[in-house]
């Protein structure tokens, strides 16, 4: 017998979810569940449909829809965003508390048997007992429309009669391709792994750390292809939106100049972090943010990075040099007076990115272990 390999179709799964009035979706995005994302993101109004800074602020937002509507929310998240849902669940959501069901669908990305990141690994072989211990009933969704079906009306049952949120398991590969008609796209002029490379001319020889995602392994690349070592670099490969406070941690304890690497979705996440490295007034942090409004590794889901001004925000929190950049000869410009006129910090550097890249190759992954990266940092920041 011929395997049949099998996959769930999210426009399906979207419009089951609608029979069944489920028709309010806020999270954020995943790749796990990027084609189910795409779904919402074609075809849900604003109204419907809120892109949140945190998981943690997408359960508080769907707290308040059922308490408004009396109807089931539902919530998207990859696992690694589990850790800020835990308050809102355990001390707002939770049947001992107010009693609020909601539908959470969420990424397991580091399931174990399934190859993953480090970072993945170490949260998603942990994912069912930690559901487990916050009492919280899960299911693991299945790879084909029937059962899919089956699983979610047992679902709904849960919900209706425990009132308490109840989570829905996604594996790697669960949802089939969906074609989007939706593009998003800016004609920016400068494109991110041009800002890291120049930022590598510039910074090279300081401390160096860069948040999740796209932006570490780019970064890692330019160091590669211009044969400089990478013991000065920290590649937050998980923590996404902790970055920031990472750095200002190494800056409290070093005369060395730290450069913070940080992308939009990152800094909007936590953007409390700005208060403290804004009103740290230590003059040897320059914190850059590159901003493509979106969560480009994810899919085509936006933020709202573009919507408001980062800039103002950071000199608002106390930040003493703060420049917003949409050229590379003004970024170049900006990079060469902070570094040859030695302006002291907290610096603030939005640079406005295009969301799309200018190269076909597959970006490599770090082929050393974290923890030996570690050890060289560690050994660089007291050189």
């Amino acid at each position: 017998m011929k395997y049949i390999k099998m996959s769930l179709n999210p426009l399906v799964f979207y419009e089951f979810l609608n029979e069944k009035n489920i028709n309010f979706f806020t999270g954020v995005p995943d790749s796990l569940l990027k084609e189910f994302n795409n779904v919402i993101l074609e075809k849900t109004n604003s109204k419907n449909h809120f892109i949140t800074s945190n998981e943690g602020s997408s359960i508080g937002l769907a707290s308040g829809y059922y308490l408004s509507t009396n109807q089931i929310p539902l919530v998207y998240l990859q696992n690694s965003g589990i850790g800020n849902t835990i308050n809102p669940l355990m001390s707002l959501a939770s049947d001992e508390v107010y009693s609020i069901p909601m539908l959470i669908i969420v990424g397991w990305r580091g399931e174990p048997g399934i190859s993953d990141e480090p970072q993945h690994i170490s949260q998603g072989k942990c994912m069912i007992n930690l559901i487990e211990s916050l009492n919280i009933p899960y299911e693991i969704m299945p790879k084909n429309d029937e059962d899919m079906r089956i699983t979610l009306n047992k679902t709904l049952k849960s919900l209706s009669i425990n009132k308490k949120p109840h989570i829905i398991l996604v594996s790697k590969n669960t949802f089939s391709i969906y074609k989007s008609s939706i593009i998003i796209e800016n004609n920016n002029e400068i494109y991110r792994k041009d800002a890291i490379n120049l930022l590598v001319k510039y910074f090279n020889n300081d401390i160096i750390l860069s948040t999740t995602g796209k932006i570490s392994r780019e970064l890692m690349e330019c160091f590669k292809d211009n044969n400089k070592s990478d013991d000065n670099l920290f590649l937050n490969v998980g923590a996404m939106g902790h970055v920031s406070m990472i750095s200002l941690g190494v800056a409290l304890q070093t005369d060395k100049r730290v450069v913070c690497i940080d992308g939009d979705g990152s800094v909007i996440m936590h953007m409390g972090n700005l208060t403290s490295v804004g009103t740290s007034n230590l003059s040897n942090i320059i914190h850059i943010v590159l901003n493509n409004g979106m969560h480009e590794s994810v899919g085509i889901q936006p933020t709202v990075a573009f919507n408001i001004s980062l800039s103002k925000i950071a000199d608002s929190c106390g930040y003493k040099f703060n420049k917003s950049i949409t050229t590379y000869d003004e970024l170049n410009n900006i990079l060469n007076k902070i570094t040859s006129d030695n302006i002291l910090g907290p610096i603030f550097i939005e640079i406005i990115i295009n969301n799309k890249t200018n190269y076909n190759s597959e970006l490599s992954r770090p082929e050393q272990h974290p923890r030996d990266r570690k050890e060289k940092f560690m050994k660089f920041i007291k050189l």
